[in-house]
């Protein structure tokens, strides 16, 4: 048992309200919760008071306060993610030789927040605040495969959406969804050529406390080299899987769960 209830219960309340689509009456929050009701309107007073959730007289309903938004925003400026993921990807680079990078996703682009660079490999375009196609990158696709396929529909309502690098890729939401399709089944994306001509990737999506896909990691190599992975990405997979899931454990997540074999094909 928590030795400090009153502020079990106050975050417990937080992150319910954190993971609604909108506000919520206060008896709906009380019962999901487990709380007297009486304890439930006692927390969000004080809360409110605190400007952590606010008051909708006319609906009834509370929902998240400026105070809750300044703690997001405090999140986006301590660099979580970056900081928590630069030690293993340089790990992974020192173990299997290749460049990695961890991406975030931003609308249809994937926004590069850490990049790692093996020695003696290629320079990538991925540098850190670079933007790329999520459709085409192999860490865009492990995330989109992780989304409602109805916002992945969204992002990608019609033929203008679609961004050509190198004329390979899918070029209309049906490839698209093919394409997410089997990455999900696989539980990890591939790209060769799509960004640059000559390398090819192998990504992995990083899952957060509700199983949303936070971020995901991706190892970059030269496709038409003698030992390329592309040929037997079985190897990577594992071990992106590992740096991905312990990154997930690290920002509080919940792994996804691999597949016991790698499909391939």
């Amino acid at each position: 048992m928590s030795k400090a209830p009153a502020a079990q219960q106050t975050l417990r309340m937080l992150t319910f309200l954190a993971r609604q689509r909108g506000p919520v009456a206060a008896a709906r929050i009380a019962e999901a919760l487990e709380l007297p009701r009486s304890t439930a309107y006692q927390l969000l007073a004080e809360m409110q008071r605190q400007g952590y959730v606010v008051h909708l007289p006319e609906e009834r309903r509370w929902g998240l306060g400026v105070a809750a938004f300044e703690l997001s925003s405090g999140y986006a400026r301590h660099e979580p993610l970056s900081r928590l993921g630069r030690p293993l990807l340089a790990a992974l680079v020192d173990e299997i030789g290749e460049s990695a990078h961890l991406a975030v996703l931003h609308g249809r682009d994937v926004l590069y927040i850490v990049e790692e660079r093996a020695p003696r490999r290629p320079h990538l375009v991925s540098d850190v605040g670079v933007r790329l196609p999520a459709q085409l990158a192999a860490t865009g696709r492990a995330m989109l495969a992780q989304l409602p396929r109805h916002q992945v529909r969204a992002l990608f309502p019609d033929r203008t959406a679609f961004v050509d690098r190198t004329s390979l890729g899918p070029s209309r939401y049906s490839e698209l969804r093919r394409l997410l399709d089997d990455t999900a089944r696989h539980g990890f994306a591939t790209e060769n050529g799509e960004i640059t001509p000559g390398l090819a990737s192998v990504g992995v999506a990083v899952t957060d406390h509700v199983g949303w896909p936070a971020a995901s990691i991706a190892i970059t190599f030269e496709s038409d080299r003698s030992d390329a992975h592309a040929a037997d990405p079985a190897p990577l997979v594992g071990r992106l899987s590992s740096v991905a899931n312990e990154l997930s454990r690290r920002i509080r997540g919940n792994p996804l769960a691999r597949p016991s074999s790698i499909e391939l094909g």
